[in-house]
């Protein structure tokens, strides 16, 4: 599994339960960071394309909740809760992320995934390291399956079109 099909795209691996996703952005660090932490900056790239994100909670700090819900046009609702475990501005984000209801509660039988994302200075830009852990090799089969390497591509290609915009 592997995407990368130009200087600015996204690529993905698999190592272990990991799932590592890279891509670099023409950005500075202290920007990139505040897109991910900064409510109203998410809320205008997060999400595959055709998805609207609304942030209902979003508390950047160790033990902070993150609760969102992501819609498509067509009505579809993914509903997700980050808890933060670790900022080390502008350098790295660690939070589980689990998918979750309208109140927050986490759905059963659906993978609890610890997330790291780091953002290394590189050259004129920001490179983002996105590393996803997984209990099991079922639980990240299964979240593959869903198309979770695409989803975040597009997350990303989004991210980078919203970044023009500085």
């Amino acid at each position: 599994m592997s995407a990368n099909n130009g200087s600015n795209s996204t690529s993905t691996k698999v190592e272990g339960l990991e799932m590592i996703m890279e891509r670099f952005f023409t950005a500075p660090r202290d920007l990139v960071f505040k897109m991910y932490t900064e409510p109203d900056h998410v809320s205008r790239w997060w999400g595959p394309h055709g998805w609207t994100t609304t942030n209902y909670q979003m508390d950047v700090r160790p033990g902070g909740i993150w609760h969102y819900c992501m819609r498509s046009e067509d009505g579809t609702e993914a509903w997700g809760k980050s808890t933060y475990q670790e900022i080390n501005e502008p350098e790295k984000l660690v939070f589980l992320d689990a998918f979750s209801d309208e109140n927050g509660n986490e759905v059963e039988d659906m993978p609890v995934m610890k997330i790291t994302v780091d953002f290394v200075e590189e050259g004129n830009g920001t490179r983002i390291i996105s590393t996803t852990l997984f209990n099991s090799e079922e639980e990240l089969k299964k979240v593959v399956d869903m198309g979770v390497e695409q989803g975040m591509s597009e997350t990303f290609d989004r991210l980078e079109t919203y970044l023009n915009e500085f």
